[in-house]
């Protein structure tokens, strides 16, 4: 320490802060409105940025490939998605040769309502996944 500086102030303040476990929903464990969609459209724009990214795609021909501004590319690879429907970012996705699966699934009786869930599937299951279905035809 430099002849004249003061030392930092540690304060140390007891049971200022509580730690919570979460609820795998940030926008739940924030209370935002209508979270399941939030959460899923936060998960869609990942996949579209890491398909942006691994194609090596500037923003501006990104926003060529999807029919947008390049303003627009970069709201959604920050995160800023008011103005993006989920309806659109899957066909963002589809514009980037993604193809995106829904797949519905019966619950047994329960009285939570049912989930959303973005998962992205590895290449190689998918093939197996295929190749499965194919030989089922024969």
């Amino acid at each position: 320490m430099r002849a004249g500086a003061s030392k930092p102030n540690k304060k140390r303040v007891r049971g200022a802060s509580m730690v919570r476990e979460g609820s795998g929903n940030v926008f739940a464990d924030l209370q935002v409105p209508n979270s399941t969609e939030a959460l899923a459209k936060a998960e869609i724009a990942v996949q579209i940025g890491s398909t942006i990214e691994r194609r090596g795609l500037t923003q501006a021909a990104a926003a060529a490939v999807l029919g947008v501004d390049q303003a627009d590319v970069s709201d959604l690879v920050r995160g800023k998605l008011r103005g993006f429907s989920t309806d659109r970012l899957i066909r963002f996705l589809n514009a980037l040769g993604q193809d995106v699966d829904i797949v519905i699934h019966t619950r047994p009786h329960t009285r939570r309502p049912g989930k959303i869930r973005v998962r992205e599937v590895a290449e190689s299951f998918m093939r197996r996944y295929r190749n499965a279905l194919r030989d089922l035809g024969k």
